[in-house]
Formats: C-alpha cells, sequence, structure tokens
C-alpha cells in the first residue's frame, strides 16, 4: 500500500473520527494534501462553485455529489420525478402505464405535491377536488422537522403567507420555497403510533447507476398515540417521527429512542400481515428507491471523486402501500442511543470499505465495484451496468402479466402476479 490515506472533516463527529482513526489514516488540514474529505452539504458548495472551487485530484474524494440537491431538495425531487414520469411516457414505456383513473400504476410514490408559492393555484384547485383533506407544508431547505406544519383550511395558507412578511405570494424569494403535499392520514400505526422508516442507500456512480442498500434501517416512531382527528392537526408528537422533535416529548424513551430495526419491522409484519405481503411491500420500497435514483441520474453532476450516502425516509399507509417523503443528504450521525451509535458506527465502516476499498489511497479512475466479502452491511441494489451486460435491459417482466422486475437482480421466480424480490 502506497502512503496512508490523509484525510479532512468539517464534521466532528466520534463515529467518523474513529473509523479514521481505526484504519491508521492520517489527520490532516483542509489546506494541506488530502485524499479523502468527509464534508457538510455547505462545504461541498464552496468545493465546486465556480468562484471558490478548485479541481480535484485523482487520488481524492468525497462524501457529495456537487449538486445532491436534485434528489435532497424537497421540491427538487418530486420536480425530478415529475420529469421522469413524463420522459417515460413520452417513451411510451410500460413503467409508466396508467389505472382507470389516471393514476401511474408503477410510479405513484411520492404523495401529491406542489411548489409554495409558485404552484397556489395549481394547489388551490386540487384541494377543492377534496376540501376534507389534510396537507403538510414544509420549507424546501430545512431539516429536522424545521419550519413543518399542518394545514386543512385555505384560510391557514393565506394566513401563513400574511405571516410570512409579504403581502403577495409572487414577492416571496426562493429561500421561503415551500412544498405542499397532500398528508398520508392513514398511516400503518404499530401499538396505535405513527412511524416512518429510515433507509441508508449508498451510490457511488449515477451514470451507470450503482447503489447499495444498507440493512440495518430503523423505524422511528412517534411518542403519542395517532389520532387523524384535526384538533390535533399542530400536534407534532403526534405527526412528526423527527428525533430532534420526538426527544422533547413527555413519553421519550431514551434507552430504544422510539426506534426499532427494520428486521424488527419486517418480523412483526409478517407475523401480523403475513409473509407474502411483507415481501411485496419491502419489494416496492427498494423499487421507490431506484426510480428515484433514476429519476435524477440524468441532471446529477456525475463527478467521479464523489460518492454518497442518503437517508430515505418512508411511511408505508395502512394499505401497506410505501411512500418516499424525502431524501437527506445528510443523514445524522449523532447517537441518540447506544445502539444508534453503534449502528452508526458500522454504517460508516461499511460506505468507506467500498468507497475506499482495502484503505488505499483513493483512485478516481478505479470502476468502484467492490467484491460482495467487502460489502459488510451492504447489499447491491441496483447495478446498472451488471443489468446491462446480462442483458437483462427490461424495466419490467411480464411474468403473469403483472410482475415487476429490475434490471440488475435476480428475480426469485414464484409464478404468482406479485413483486419480483430482487435478491
Amino acid at each position: 500500500m502506497a502512503g496512508k490515506v490523509k484525510w479532512v472533516t468539517d464534521i466532528e463527529k466520534s463515529v467518523l473520527i474513529n473509523n479514521f482513526e481505526k484504519r491508521g489514516w492520517i489527520q490532516v488540514a483542509e489546506n494541506e494534501d488530502w485524499n479523502f474529505y468527509w464534508m457538510s452539504v455547505q462545504t461541498i458548495r464552496n468545493v465546486f462553485s465556480v468562484e471558490t472551487g478548485y479541481r480535484l485530484s485523482d487520488d481524492q474524494i468525497v462524501n457529495h455529489f456537487p449538486n445532491h440537491y436534485e434528489l435532497t431538495r424537497k421540491d427538487l425531487m418530486v420536480k425530478n420525478i415529475k420529469r421522469y414520469r413524463k420522459e417515460l411516457e413520452k417513451e411510451g414505456s410500460p413503467l409508466a402505464e396508467k389505472d382507470e383513473n389516471g393514476k401511474y400504476i408503477y410510479l405513484d410514490f411520492v404523495p401529491v405535491t406542489f411548489m409554495l408559492p409558485a404552484d397556489y393555484n395549481l394547489f388551490v384547485e386540487e384541494f377543492r377536488k377534496n376540501p376534507s383533506s389534510t396537507w403538510i407544508m414544509k420549507p424546501c431547505g430545512k431539516a429536522q422537522g424545521k419550519g413543518i406544519f399542518l394545514i386543512n383550511k385555505l384560510s391557514q395558507i393565506k394566513k401563513w403567507s400574511r405571516d410570512s412578511k409579504t403581502s403577495s405570494f409572487v414577492s416571496q424569494s426562493s429561500k421561503e420555497a415551500y412544498v405542499i403535499s397532500l398528508y398520508i392520514n392513514n398511516p400503518l400505526l404499530i401499538g396505535g403510533k405513527k412511524f416512518d422508516l429510515r433507509l441508508y442507500v449508498l451510490v457511488s456512480t449515477y451514470r451507470p447507476l450503482r447503489c447499495y442498500m444498507y440493512k440495518l434501517g430503523f423505524c422511528r416512531f412517534c411518542t403519542v398515540k395517532y389520532t387523524p382527528s384535526t384538533s390535533e392537526l399542530d400536534n407534532m408528537f403526534v405527526h412528526l417521527t423527527n428525533v430532534a422533535i420526538q426527544k422533547h416529548g413527555d413519553d421519550y424513551n431514551h434507552i430504544h429512542g422510539g426506534k426499532w430495526t427494520v428486521s424488527n419491522l419486517r418480523l412483526y409484519l409478517e407475523s401480523t400481515r403475513g409473509k407474502e405481503v411483507t415481501s411485496k411491500l419491502f419489494d416496492e420500497i427498494h423499487w421507490i428507491i431506484v426510480q428515484s435514483l433514476k429519476a435524477v441520474a440524468p441532471v446529477m453532476n456525475n463527478d467521479k471523486h464523489c460518492f454518497e450516502c442518503y437517508g430515505y425516509d418512508i411511511i408505508i399507509d395502512d394499505k401497506l402501500k410505501p411512500w418516499l417523503i424525502e431524501v437527506n443528504a445528510s443523514p445524522s450521525l449523532t447517537s441518540s442511543t447506544a445502539n444508534d451509535r453503534i449502528l452508526k458506527y458500522n454504517l460508516i465502516n461499511d460506505t468507506l470499505n467500498i468507497a475506499v476499498p482495502n484503505s488505499d489511497i483513493p483512485d478516481c479512475k478505479w470502476n468502484k465495484s467492490p467484491p460482495k466479502e467487502a460489502l459488510g452491511n451492504y447489499e447491491i441494489l441496483y447495478d446498472e451496468e451488471m443489468a446491462q451486460s446480462d442483458g437483462a435491459d427490461r424495466d419490467l417482466r411480464s411474468r403473469s402479466g403483472q410482475s415487476i422486475g429490475l434490471k440488475g437482480y435476480r428475480a426469485r421466480d414464484s409464478g404468482k402476479p406479485v413483486l419480483t424480490t430482487w435478491k
């Protein structure tokens, strides 16, 4: 091994630093020669900006793609998914098939969403079709549940607009842009409580797309039992699962932190709903993730110096349909419990093993396809190159007329008209 990896980070988290030190890597300052920089999204802007940016050499890698926000900003993610659907439709792809109500059969995985202020009139039109519905407002660029609120009356939006120090929607700057989405008001409840899934997905390259799913995701529970009652719309302990919010609740448990592992969820669902529907649910979740990455791949600056680990947030409704809520570019590395700390340490460890194979000095000319034994708790979710070389470049398998298979997967033939399991 020619020399040790020199590292820099601007995120002072022990789960990161312990992983670098364990490998015998050498810490250097930002203005010295470095090979590996684990940076915040603010810093990545400077590294790749036209004014302040600098050229990275072949032995340097960073943990974000330059324009990751195409996936991780709530408004841009939705815009890219909408564009992706339209393009598939134009191509006549069977993926873009719609049902008799005009809903996408395979690509309806994001709740109906509008940008405010830009789409205000479109939103009003939609709201009036179903005036009893609840909507959730989120600022485009904030995380950890900040600035989020629920509404069920148009007057609340008008009040929000006035309170935002402006009398007209049009004069608002993009900094104050919000997305408003139809609130999933029939979430699957466990013990009467709402939860969401946090899944970690590593992308090593977008073109060709190669992504990995971390097996140790978790569910985050609300501390207060769920009620769709409109009188509780402003009680965020009922509606938002973010630990940043829930940890302030009276019923927050500091030992398990209101978290379950994904494998526990799977066992619970298998025993209460059955194995088959549970497998179908998890296949659909994997499908959603790959489709969202495919939606942004054409616009992503696929810089060879980059990899990225995303935190996907998924909500499951009571019909066991998964919904993509958002994708985070900097999933929290703060540990709220002992188990959390172990999970995040291992997540970083396994991420580094894929991004920096054998702890060698990075080489951006390398094709970034590690052997299976190097994956740790990651499993390959989708590999476009492998799919094309297999000649399996079909996004839809017509087994039994309606099962969907993904390229790059070995589908398990059960002969039933269900989603194929890609393992």
